[in-house]
C-alpha cells in the first residue's frame, strides 16, 4: 500500500507540472491559433535563468523566482507575440508550425551558448531536499506540495479567467473574430499579446518546477522534450478545455509512474516505455476524439509554386549531375563523404515535397521513416563481416518498402486527421519511435532467430554494393545519391503533372470539394504518405550508410524538424528547395560550425571569436526560420522568379557563364580554394538578377517582364483596369466602352 500511495504521489506532482505547462499551451492557442511548439524551449530557458541566478549569482530563490516567472517570462511570451507571432495570421498551418519551430530550435542552440552543455546545472527544490512531511507512510517533500498548490490554483484561475472575466471573453474573441472585437472597441492584438504573456509565464514556472523533480540536472534538449509531453494533457482538452487538459495531465502523470512502479524492471521496456507513454497518449487521443468536419472552401495562402514540365525536370536533374560530379574534383575525400551525406538528406526532403507541398498534409518525423527503413535493412541485407561488409540491394528495397508500409500504417489511423492534428499525430510517432525501438537494447527471439534491434545503442551500416557498382568509394557515393535524387525528382515531377497530382493538388485546396467530385481522399491520403514514407525510407539508409555508425540521436526529433524548417524557408514546393534545404540540414550548419571549431583549435587568441561565430551559424538558421511568415514561398521562389525577368539579358547571362567556367578552372588547378570557389560563385547566382535587371534598365526596358499567366492574374500583381481588359479579350468577351478607348490608343 505505502509503494502504491507512493507512486501516486509523484505521478500527482508529476501530472500538476504537465497541467501547468499544458495550460500555456491552452491559453496561447485559444487566443492566437496558434500551437506554440516552443512552448517547451522557453521552459527551459526559464529553468537555465533560474539556475543561473540561484547557483551562479547566489541570488535568493524567492528573488529569481520573481525576476524569472514575474518578468523574465511575460517579457518572453510577448516579445514573441510582438516580433513574429502576430504576423502569422491568414497564414498555412505548415508556415505556423515552422515558425515556432524555429523559435523552439533558435532557443535551443541560445541556451546551449549561454551555458555550455559540457558542464553541469543541477537545481536543488525549494526549502532544500530535506524539507518535507510524512503523509500515511508516505514521504512528501515541500517542493512537491508546491507543485500541486499551484497546478490548483492555476486551473482554478484559468477558468474564471476563461469564463467569468470580460478579459477572458476578449482573448477568445481575438481569435474567433477579430474584425468584429475592433468594431466594439478591442484591441485584438492587445489581448493576444496578454495570453502570449500568460502562457509564456506558465511555462516557465513550469521548467522551474520539474527540473528538481526529474533529478535536477538540466539540459537544453532533454528538458525541452520533457515539457513536449505536456502536449497529451492539452489534446485531453482538445486545445479548449481547461478541466479536461487538468484531468489529461493527472492521468498522464500517475500513469507515467505506475508504468515504473509495477512493470518489470529489468531490461530497458519498461523506462522506454515509461518515457514513450505521452506520446502514445497523445496519437490515441488524437485517433478517438472527433475531428472538425472538412473545410468546404479553398484555403487561399500566400505560398506561391510553380510546377516544372517533367521535360524541365530531366535537363536540371542532368545538369545537376553535371555541376555535382564537376564539383567533387575540388573536393577531399573528407569533402566528398560530407556532400554526399547532404544529398542523402536531400532525397529525405523530397518526400516532404510530396507529402507537403504537393498533398498539403504534415510530417514533423521524416528522419523516423528513414529508421525504420536503417533498421530493416541493416539486420536484413548486410553481408560479409568487418571491413568487408556490404549492403546489399535486396535489403536496401526491404527497407523501402517496410518503410512504406509503416507509413501506410501510420497514416490509416490518422487519416481523418488534418493541419495541427496530423503534425502532432507524426510528431507522437515519431517520439515513439525513437524512445521505444531506437532504444531497444535487449535480445529479442521470432520465429526461431534472435536479434537485437540496435545492440550497443548503435548499428553499423555499410555502403551498398551490387555488381560492379561498389559505394565504399567516396565519389561513387555522392554521384550515386546525386542520380538517385535526380530520377526521383523528375518521378515526382512526372506525377504532380498527372491526373494524381491534380487530385493532391485538389485535396490540399478544398478537401470537401474533392470529395464531392467523387475523389477518394482515404486511397489518396494512404498513397501519398506510402510514396513519401519510401522516399525517406531511401534516403535514411544513404544516410545512415553515409555516416558509418548511427544511433538514436542520427534520428532525433530535433533533426526532423530542422530538416523541415530549412525545407520550407528554401520553398518546400519546389524540388530545388528540397535539394538547398536537404544540404543545408545535412551539411551546411555542421560544415561552418566545424570550420570555426577547427580555426578556434587552430588560434588561440582568436578561439572566443570563432566559437561565437560558429554558435551565431546556428542560432541564425533559426532567425531564418522565425522569418519564414513574411515569404512563405520560400527563397528558391524568388531566385527562380529574378531568373526568369531577365531571360533577355542574355549578354549578362553568357558572361556570368564564362565567369563561372574561368573561376572553375582556377578552383581545380589550385589557384584558389575550394572555399573560395564555393563563395563567389553562390554570391553571382544570388547577384545576377540585380545585374541582369540593370542591364535591362539601361537597355531601355528591352526583354521586359513576361504577362503573368491567366491562372496568376491579379493575385501576384494589383487587379486594374488594363488587367480586366486582358481578362476579357482573352476570354472573347465584349470590350466595355473604356476598354475599346483603351485598345484604340
Amino acid at each position: 500500500m505505502t509503494t502504491f500511495l507512493t507512486y501516486t504521489i509523484l505521478g500527482l506532482v508529476l501530472g500538476s507540472v504537465y497541467f501547468i505547462a499544458a495550460s500555456g499551451l491552452v491559453l496561447t492557442y485559444n487566443t492566437s491559433g496558434i500551437f506554440n511548439f516552443a512552448h517547451g524551449a522557453q521552459a527551459m530557458f526559464g529553468a537555465f535563468l533560474y539556475w543561473h541566478f540561484t547557483v551562479q549569482w547566489s541570488w535568493p530563490v524567492w528573488l529569481a523566482l520573481v525576476i524569472v516567472v514575474g518578468l523574465a517570462g511575460p517579457a518572453m511570451g510577448a516579445a514573441l507575440h510582438a516580433g513574429i507571432m502576430r504576423g502569422l495570421r491568414g497564414t498555412a498551418d505548415v508556415t505556423k508550425i515552422i515558425v515556432t519551430v524555429a523559435v523552439l530550435l533558435g532557443t535551443v542552440y541560445l541556451a546551449q551558448w549561454i551555458w555550455n552543455p559540457d558542464e553541469a546545472h543541477t537545481v536543488d527544490m525549494f526549502f532544500g531536499s530535506g524539507a518535507k512531511i510524512t503523509v500515511g507512510g508516505v514521504v512528501v517533500r515541500y517542493h512537491e506540495i508546491v507543485c500541486l498548490a499551484a497546478a490548483v490554483a492555476i486551473a482554478a484561475g484559468l477558468r474564471v479567467l476563461f469564463i467569468r472575466s470580460r478579459t477572458g471573453v476578449v482573448m477568445r474573441g481575438s481569435v474567433d473574430d477579430p474584425d468584429l472585437l475592433r468594431l466594439n472597441g478591442h484591441d485584438p492584438e492587445r489581448a493576444a499579446m496578454l495570453s502570449w504573456a500568460i502562457g509564456s509565464t506558465l511555462a516557465v514556472l513550469a521548467g522551474v518546477l520539474i527540473v528538481p523533480i526529474s533529478g535536477g540536472a538540466l539540459d537544453a534538449n532533454m528538458l525541452t522534450l520533457l515539457v513536449i509531453d505536456a502536449f497529451a494533457a492539452a489534446m485531453f482538452g482538445r486545445l479548449r478545455s481547461i478541466p479536461r487538459t487538468f484531468a489529461g495531465a493527472i492521468v498522464l502523470g500517475l500513469a507515467a509512474n505506475y508504468v515504473l512502479a509495477y512493470l518489470p524492471s529489468a531490461g530497458t521496456f519498461t523506462g522506454n516505455l515509461r518515457v514513450s507513454l505521452p506520446m502514445i497518449l497523445l496519437f490515441v487521443v488524437l485517433v478517438v476524439l472527433p475531428q472538425d468536419r472538412l473545410r468546404g472552401a479553398a484555403i487561399r495562402t500566400r505560398e506561391r509554386y510553380r510546377v516544372p514540365t517533367v521535360k524541365a525536370a530531366a535537363v536540371w536533374g542532368a545538369v545537376l549531375v553535371a555541376v555535382v560530379y564537376l564539383y567533387s574534383l575540388l573536393l577531399s575525400d573528407g569533402g566528398v563523404g560530407t556532400f554526399a551525406l547532404g544529398m542523402s538528406f536531400a532525397i529525405i526532403a523530397l518526400s516532404l515535397t510530396v507529402l507537403t507541398g504537393y498533398a498539403g498534409e504534415l510530417n514533423l518525423a521524416p528522419l523516423a521513416f528513414g529508421a525504420v527503413a536503417t533498421v530493416v535493412a541493416f539486420h536484413a541485407g548486410v553481408e560479409g563481416t568487418g571491413l568487408s561488409s556490404y549492403m546489399s540491394v535486396r535489403g536496401l528495397l526491404l527497407g523501402v518498402a517496410v518503410a512504406a508500409l509503416v507509413g501506410g500504417l501510420v497514416a490509416l489511423p490518422a487519416l481523418r486527421l488534418r493541419g495541427l492534428y496530423l503534425a502532432l499525430a507524426t510528431l507522437a510517432f515519431g517520439e515513439f519511435l525513437s524512445n521505444m525501438v531506437l532504444r531497444d537494447t535487449t535480445e529479442h527471439e521470432l520465429f526461431g532467430f534472435t536479434f537485437t534491434l540496435f545492440p550497443d545503442g548503435s548499428i553499423v551500416v555499410p555502403p551498398l554494393k551490387a555488381g560492379p557498382l561498389d559505394l565504399r568509394d567516396g565519389t561513387t557515393f555522392l554521384m550515386t545519391a546525386t542520380v538517385l535524387f535526380a530520377l526521383i525528382a523528375v518521378g515526382i515531377a512526372a506525377l504532380r503533372n498527372s491526373g494524381y497530382g491534380r487530385r493532391l493538388a485538389a485535396m490540399k485546396d478544398s478537401p470537401a470539394a474533392t470529395a464531392m467530385l467523387g475523389q477518394n481522399l482515404v486511397r489518396l491520403k494512404l498513397s501519398v504518405f506510402m510514396i513519401s514514407a519510401a522516399i525517406a525510407g531511401l534516403g535514411g539508409v544513404l544516410m545512415s550508410a553515409a555516416h558509418g555508425t548511427v544511433a538514436q540521436e542520427n534520428f532525433a526529433f530535433v533533426g526532423s524538424l530542422s530538416l523541415l524548417m530549412l525545407v520550407v524557408v528554401a520553398g518546400i514546393g519546389y524540388i530545388s528547395g528540397a535539394l538547398l534545404g536537404g544540404l543545408m540540414a545535412g551539411v551546411g550548419a555542421a560544415v561552418l560550425v566545424g570550420t570555426f571549431s577547427d580555426l578556434a583549435l587552430s588560434n588561440e587568441g582568436m578561439s572566443g571569436i570563432y566559437d561565437a561565430l560558429g554558435h551565431l551559424v546556428l542560432v541564425g538558421t533559426a532567425l531564418v526560420g522565425m522569418g519564414v511568415g513574411r515569404n512563405p514561398s520560400g527563397f528558391v521562389h524568388d531566385v527562380i522568379e529574378g531568373y526568369r525577368r531577365i531571360r533577355g539579358a542574355r549578354p549578362v547571362l553568357y558572361g556570368a557563364g564564362a565567369f563561372g567556367a574561368a573561376l572553375y578552372v582556377l578552383a581545380l588547378t589550385g589557384v584558389i580554394g575550394t572555399w573560395t570557389f564555393a563563395l563567389i560563385a553562390m554570391a553571382v547566382v544570388m547577384l545576377l538578377p540585380v545585374f541582369g535587371r540593370v542591364y535591362i534598365a539601361e537597355r531601355g526596358g528591352e526583354g521586359r517582364d513576361r504577362p503573368a499567366p491567366l491562372e496568376l492574374v491579379g493575385v501576384d500583381e494589383p487587379y486594374t483596369d488594363e488587367l480586366r481588359a486582358r481578362l476579357d479579350r482573352e476570354l472573347g468577351l465584349p470590350l466595355t466602352a473604356l476598354e475599346k478607348g483603351e485598345a484604340r490608343v
